[in-house]
């Protein structure tokens, strides 16, 4: 059994999240580079949340409070490679989901050719709200997620 624990980054976990982001898709093909990367994970309109496994960074997800119509915003997630498949991003956006505990709604933008990641986002409880045709990389949309937050008073 291994731990695994989610909390806010540190300084020294924004310029890891920037080189995790940076060399995975879906980041590659939308052509977000490192410096790119380092403008969002360093972005003071995001918190960064990093899970950790056995104490070692496995993942991120860059989370705005109030990216859409004042609801929270989902602007990236990514897991390691040799991590991909064992619940982490789950954890992540369990953990993001959490967050505000006033926003009734989360969303976020997955890539069309992201079928791996759509389906555990739809297996999360989102479903599409939208789709921007050729928005980023032509031929390809993004498609806005929305998940409905179950909050008890």
């Amino acid at each position: 059994m291994t731990d695994l624990t989610i909390e806010l980054a540190s300084d020294g976990d924004h310029e890891w999240c920037a080189g995790l982001m940076a060399s995975n898709e879906p980041w590659i093909t939308l052509g977000r580079d490192l410096a790119t990367c380092r403008v969002y994970c360093q972005g003071p309109q995001f918190e960064t949340l990093i899970a950790r496994r056995n104490g070692e960074r496995c993942g991120c997800l860059l989370l705005h409070p109030t990216g859409v119509a004042g609801s929270p915003y989902i602007a990236a997630i990514v897991i390691e490679p040799g991590a991909r498949g064992q619940g982490i991003g789950s954890k992540l956006l369990e953990a993001a989901e959490s967050c505000g505990p006033q926003a009734r709604h989360i969303f976020l933008c997955v890539s069309s050719f992201n079928p791996r990641a759509q389906r555990l986002y739809e297996h999360r409880g989102y479903s599409k709200a939208g789709e921007f045709p050729d928005y980023v990389v032509a031929g390809a949309s993004e498609i806005l997620m929305c998940k409905r937050l179950v909050r008890h008073s």
